[in-house]
């Protein structure tokens, strides 16, 4: 009987040492603003002022708007999709001429776009700190 004990208690602290192993590698990312500022201005911005007839801050949209424009992964009226400009073949192909590129080679794409994220809703029109391109 108290071999059958001692194997349940067993089981049941394996059980919970495995849980909470599980748990603590499936924490949400902490969207690093800063970052994602560095990359907007020095990517998103360069490119933009460059080929697309001038910047667009931040505080041109509302969180909402901004929000939106992500969740609709549209480049404006490009064929290409807003996550391709984060991805890593595309900052592969810009980081021999943009350091930003070249500094975040190797950040993961979603953490990369959760950073622009953080970095568009503090600085957007309703933002904590409204925020222009420069």
């Amino acid at each position: 009987m108290e071999t059958i004990m001692n194997r349940k208690l067993s089981i049941a602290f394996a059980t919970a040492i495995v849980g909470l192993t599980l748990a603590g590698s499936v924490q949400a990312y902490d969207a690093d603003w800063k970052r994602g500022r560095v990359y907007y201005r020095m990517v998103c911005t360069a490119c933009h002022e460059a080929k697309a007839g001038g910047a667009i801050a931040p505080t041109t949209k509302t969180k909402a708007e901004w929000a939106a424009y992500i969740k609709a992964d549209k480049h404006a009226k490009g064929k290409e999709s807003l996550k391709h400009y984060v991805s890593k073949q595309y900052r592969d192909s810009i980081k021999a001429t943009n350091k930003a590129a070249a500094k975040f080679a190797d950040v993961p794409e979603q953490e990369l776009l959760e950073d622009i994220k953080a970095f568009v809703n503090k600085g957007a029109k309703d933002g904590d700190a409204p925020a222009k391109c420069s």
